[in-house]
């Protein structure tokens, strides 16, 4: 089985937030690799993935990193592919803005998607919808999965309505 989708972080101690990314695509069942790589750390290694993605087979790149996080737009400069950025709260993080100005923030003709801080969910779900548009099976799955977060909202209203208040109306 070879890896459609590449999730990378700036470094483990983004783990905890990239396994997010990683579990929705388990559960959608596409098949994806993991590793660190860093901007600053390790740019040869870097340039070298990102110019050899097409080639391997990855279809989409998850790339997560905080403080300044370089990554996402480093890797972008180098792949065809399209990139998700995550902005990553690190630790050495200014409140987590400098990670979501440095991903959002993109030059004309280097484009990341970038979800919200914090959001591998998201980019796992991104990445899922981006494969989906040329796989007729997965896009059934993204379609129940979205309507599955349909009915957890209708169901939660249905809940609400057993709650009672004096004044409430509904």
């Amino acid at each position: 089985m070879d890896a459609k989708v590449s999730i990378i972080m700036g470094s483990t101690s983004d783990l905890p937030m990239m396994e997010k990314a990683a579990k929705v695509l388990n559960d959608f069942r596409i098949p994806f690799e993991i590793q660190a790589l860093s901007a600053h750390r390790t740019p040869a290694q870097a340039m070298e993935f990102a110019r050899g993605a097409v080639a391997k087979g990855i279809k989409v790149i998850i790339a997560g990193a905080g403080g300044a996080a370089h990554l996402p737009g480093v890797i972008a400069a180098w792949t065809p592919l399209p990139v998700i950025g995550v902005p990553i709260k690190a630790s050495i993080s200014i409140d987590g803005w400098d990670s979501i100005l440095s991903i959002l923030q993109m030059p004309p003709g280097i484009p990341v998607a970038t979800v919200g801080l914090d959001g591998a969910q998201n980019a796992g779900i991104l990445a899922a919808q981006i494969l989906a548009i040329a796989d007729a099976e997965l896009m059934e799955s993204v379609i129940a999965y979205k309507t599955g977060l349909e009915k957890k909202i209708v169901q939660a209203n249905d809940e609400l309505t057993a709650v009672k208040y004096t004044y409430k109306t509904n």
